[in-house]
């Protein structure tokens, strides 16, 4: 899950094995024909969905597909934090205040990953273990109290551990860095480079509700369309995207949660706080990056629709729209500039929200209760 605490990355408990099937009507493909390939897999404790699409054989886009998968397997071989055995997880247990040395892929991914903890101001962090303890989020949760939550804050991000200029990882305290909020996002950016090297730019891939979605489906030279759901009802499409050669991510409160005291607590954590995120709604990011939109939706719901779309209207590349719930049950949605060029419908209204991101005109369209 694309959460700032998470329980991302569960083990794999029915096989990462896929199962293709072809698309009704395809024919098996011949070099000048046009094929499509359709896998499903269960990887990184969800599910991955991948159709690629294009001009050759099938057996050609069958190992084209297998390639990907393996692309996917082997980030969560890297990153699982439930597989004792992973890289990530032998660097979690390294014995406190020890070097422990990464390989250049890991350290590589988790430079990028602690600059964007320092871009978001600590709204996206991944060293958050003491954290996901003290709530026991990957147990049956529990409320800390004041002090064992104080801890886990104190203990949290850069002072709990650190990443060092010769490619090892320390722990100044018992922190230990969580993946579930850019794991799906690096797997899919790898998918995107072996689509590319592989010479296949049509492809739809559905990673547990992240997307990437390269090029554009026949005759639809926009690009593939997208629902984004109501922040309250799921299975209710609330705004419409057409999107190419991009990554799509949504975060909200509405998604999971766990029980704690007879009450469902959300599960995305401030980092900054400790304490659940209270349920505002939901935020979509769309970047060409899926590492950028997994992490920013994270940050973005974790900022609120304010401060999130103050910093959504500084970056440009990226466009965001947030689904505001309001007092009476109406749905208040407002995007950045760099959000039209994916919205199907040109918005009706078009406001400066909030008065001081003047970095980008941002829209605003009021949606009554229904």
């Amino acid at each position: 899950m694309a959460v700032a605490v998470a329980l991302g990355l569960a083990p794999t408990t029915g096989g990462a094995a896929g199962q293709e099937s072809r698309g009704a009507g395809r024919p098996l493909g011949s070099p000048g024909t046009e094929t499509s390939v359709s896998r499903s897999a269960f990887l990184m404790g969800t599910r991955l969905d991948l159709r690629i699409e294009g001009p050759g054989t099938r057996a050609r886009l069958l190992a084209v597909s297998e390639a990907v998968l393996a692309e996917v397997r082997r980030f969560e071989a890297l990153l699982s934090t439930w597989d004792a055995a992973t890289p990530l997880s032998q660097a979690n247990r390294a014995a406190v205040g020890e070097p422990f040395p990464l390989s250049p892929e890991l350290r590589a991914l988790l430079g990028t990953v602690l600059q964007w903890s320092s871009a978001t101001g600590g709204a996206f962090e991944p060293r958050v273990g003491a954290l996901v303890q003290a709530w026991d989020l990957r147990g049956e949760g529990r409320a800390p109290d004041s002090a064992a939550l104080a801890h886990a804050v104190a203990v949290s991000g850069a002072a709990g551990m650190t990443l060092n200029s010769e490619g090892t990882v320390r722990h100044d305290a018992e922190a230990w860095l969580d993946a579930g909020g850019f794991g799906k996002g690096a797997a899919l950016d790898a998918a995107r480079r072996m689509l590319i090297e592989q010479g296949v730019d049509r492809a739809h891939l559905n990673f547990g509700g992240q997307l990437l979605l390269t090029g554009a489906p026949p005759g639809k030279p926009m690009g593939w369309t997208v629902s984004v759901a109501h922040p309250r009802r799921r299975g209710e499409p609330f705004a419409t995207l057409r999107v190419r050669d991009a990554s799509v991510a949504t975060s909200g409160a509405s998604e999971r949660t766990v029980e704690v005291d007879g009450r469902g607590v959300g599960h995305v954590l401030d980092p900054r706080t400790g304490g659940p995120v209270p349920a505002w709604g939901s935020v979509t990011v769309v970047a060409e990056d899926p590492l950028a939109a997994d992490i920013l939706s994270t940050a973005l719901f974790v900022l609120g629709p304010e401060e999130g779309m103050s910093l959504a209207g500084s970056l440009p590349e990226v466009g965001a729209l947030f689904l505001e719930l309001t007092a009476d049950g109406a749905v208040s949605a407002h995007w950045t500039d760099s959000m039209r060029q994916w919205l199907v419908d040109s918005p009706p209204h078009a406001t400066t929200y909030p008065p001081h991101a003047t970095a980008n005109s941002l829209g605003r369209l009021e949606r009554p209760r229904s």
